[in-house]
């Protein structure tokens, strides 16, 4: 599955996603890849420094980056579309109508999933009127925040995307093995768990129980490296 992360400049939310998903792939041994880009991108920028090190606390690597602006390519080759805001989602919707099915904000799509069951992405689309939700799902741009609201919106994005992406592939990809990883925190404990998506009113009986993920939040891998 190739996951496309689309936010309004390409330096923070949407790298943060990408080098999240790319770490999740490796930890876990998933066929997942990744890209990002922005609306509004600064093309050829790096990574805002603080984001940089909101990737590196959630165990991915922010090295090699540079933004790039979303064109309708992108969306053609994509499996999934995920972006930080609704206004970017219908922007998607209106460069690349052919997506929309496959394009949500990543909190709607955490949010049917969770509701629905739905563990494709067909069925999160299906499921996406009757489960409309009148207020906004947005993850709000860090840019020229501090240090904490950076490590917030961090642990804001892996709460939803990781157990998001491992509930597809493992419907996706029935057979094969997470591979957790076991690596504990630098204060010595074990790493804090984010659970897989629980349960869902449609599909909670066909749906496997996930082995739990396990990812150090942003905001105390970088207390710790502080």
């Amino acid at each position: 599955m190739h996951v496309l992360f689309v936010c309004s400049g390409n330096v923070c939310r949407s790298v943060i996603a990408e080098r999240l998903t790319l770490a999740v792939a490796a930890d876990h041994g998933l066929r997942l890849t990744a890209e990002s880009a922005g609306v509004r991108a600064l093309v050829g920028f790096p990574v805002e420094p603080l984001a940089a090190q909101t990737i590196t606390g959630l165990g991915g690597d922010p090295s090699g980056f540079r933004a790039r602006r979303f064109k309708p390519e992108m969306a053609d080759r994509a499996d999934l579309i995920l972006t930080m805001t609704d206004k970017i989602r219908d922007q998607v919707r209106d460069t690349a109508p052919a997506a929309f099915p496959r394009t949500f904000t990543l909190l709607e799509a955490y949010r049917i999933a969770k509701i629905s069951g739905a563990r494709t992405i067909a069925g999160l689309h299906a499921a996406r009127d009757d489960l409309a939700y009148p207020g906004r799902e947005n993850i709000a741009d860090p840019v020229g925040l501090s240090p904490k609201a950076f490590c917030e919106v961090g642990d804001r994005i892996a709460d939803a995307l990781v157990p998001l992406l491992l509930a597809l592939h493992a419907h996706e990809h029935p057979g094969a093995t997470i591979h957790p990883r076991t690596a504990a925190s630098d204060a010595g404990a074990p790493r804090p768990t984010l659970l897989v998506l629980p349960g869902g009113r449609a599909q909670s009986a066909q749906v496997p129980e996930l082995p739990e993920q396990s990812r150090q939040p942003a905001h105390r891998a970088m207390e710790s490296a502080g």
